[in-house]
Parts: structure tokens; C-alpha cells; sequence
């Protein structure tokens, strides 16, 4: 049990440095700042993620979830999926500043849909 509650706690804390991080990148994104060409904004959410990535997949081994058992571990991933895509438009692919800026609030809505989900363990978690 200690065992999870640390690996639960690490996966929370790297979750919320992920969703920090990308709101930080966002905002010198909004601003055209010089500092997201940075080596540490480039390099950090790589490490970041994959750290998060590396102990959602323990957790879930650990736990004996996986999306066919569990859908809410479905709906997580899915929106994972989502987030990313919209993440790297909103970051570096948008070809304007306002399709950024949209790319940019979406990814956060499906960030705050990951928490949701994460929190209820439901797939629709305004519903429950």
C-alpha cells in the first residue's frame, strides 16, 4: 500500500508539473517571448511527460486497469491523445497567434477533462 500511495503521488505531482509547465509555455507563447526557444522549455515537458506517462502505465499495471476493464482509463487516454494534438498546435504548429490561442484553450479544457476523470473515475464526470 505505501508502495501505491507513493507511485499515486508521484503520477499527481507530475501531473500537475505537466499541466503547469504548459500553461507557463502557453503564456510566453501568447507573448512571443524568445524564452520558449529556451533549451529548458524545449527539453523540460519531454521529461515531464514521460516521467507521467512511465507511472500512469505502473500505476495502471500495478492497479490491473486497462482501457478494456476500465473506461474511464479509456476516456484518459483518448483525451491524452487529444490534449497532445492540441498541445503542439497550440505551442508550435498554429500557423497564426489566434489559432494558437484557441489550440491553447482547448488543450486546457481536455487537461481539466483529465483531472475530472482522474478525480470521479468516470468517463463523464460532470454527470456524476
Amino acid at each position: 500500500m505505501e508502495h501505491y500511495l507513493a507511485l499515486k503521488h508521484l503520477h499527481m505531482t507530475l501531473a500537475l508539473l505537466s499541466g503547469a509547465f504548459f500553461v507557463f509555455r502557453g503564456g510566453l507563447m501568447l507573448r512571443g517571448s524568445s524564452w520558449l526557444q529556451h533549451k529548458i522549455c524545449k527539453i523540460a515537458p519531454h521529461i515531464i511527460d514521460t516521467a507521467l506517462l512511465v507511472s500512469a502505465i505502473y500505476l495502471a499495471i500495478t492497479l490491473q486497469l486497462s482501457p478494456g476493464n476500465s473506461p474511464w482509463i479509456a476516456a484518459k487516454i483518448a483525451a491524452l491523445l487529444l490534449y497532445i494534438v492540441l498541445g503542439t498546435i497550440a505551442i508550435k504548429r498554429g500557423k497564426t497567434l489566434k489559432i494558437r490561442a484557441i489550440a491553447l484553450v482547448a488543450a486546457l479544457v481536455t487537461y481539466g477533462y483529465i483531472i475530472a476523470v482522474a478525480l470521479s473515475k468516470n468517463p463523464l464526470p460532470w454527470l456524476g
